[in-house]
């Protein structure tokens, strides 16, 4: 299973990644979205990929994990902490981690989130409900510090709580 590479995503890249994040969700999210939620977002696809090519135009980055034959299986980046966040007292937040469930457990996960974060301190903000994703992040090093937030917008009904992974 570690037959895979890492490295930044391109313009070029951005399609099939965010196609990888949607099955991503539907495998992650499945108990916790009707079915119109992944369809919805589906339909906004090309907006998304607009959005994010023009991120990546202007100097944003987040790195793709590929297999031997080139396809996406896992996609990783990271982004300054915003001002609300300040009071966790970290640097970077890790914005997004998603691997293919075909790649649970083989470690691919820990290498992506090392890549953007190496051993810095972080957060990371995780849907309660996704056991498996607190789990991982637990392993890692994060502890929930009592912050949530309820969503909004299609993921509305469901709350993030904030990990954060400091060194002392």
């Amino acid at each position: 299973m570690n037959d895979y590479r890492i490295r930044l995503a391109t313009e070029h890249d951005v399609r099939e990644a965010l196609e990888m994040k949607l099955q991503c969700w539907r495998e992650a999210y499945a108990d916790l979205r009707e079915p119109a939620f992944f369809t919805h977002h589906e339909q906004e696809l090309d907006g998304q990929v607009a959005w994010w090519e023009r991120g990546l135009a202007s100097g944003a980055q987040f790195f793709i994990a590929e297999d031997a034959q080139g396809r996406i299986i896992g996609l990783a980046g990271g982004t300054p902490t915003i001002e609300e966040d300040q009071d966790a007292g970290v640097g970077i937040e890790l914005g997004m981690l998603y691997v293919l469930e075909a790649y649970y457990g083989s470690g691919l996960g820990a290498h992506l989130m090392e890549v953007v974060l190496g051993q810095r301190d972080a957060l990371v903000w995780v849907i309660e409900g996704n056991d498996r994703a607190q789990r991982f992040f637990e392993k890692h090093g994060f502890t929930a510090d009592g912050t949530t937030e309820a969503l909004v917008g299609t993921w509305q009904g469901l709350t993030e709580r904030r990990m954060v992974r400091a060194h002392g």
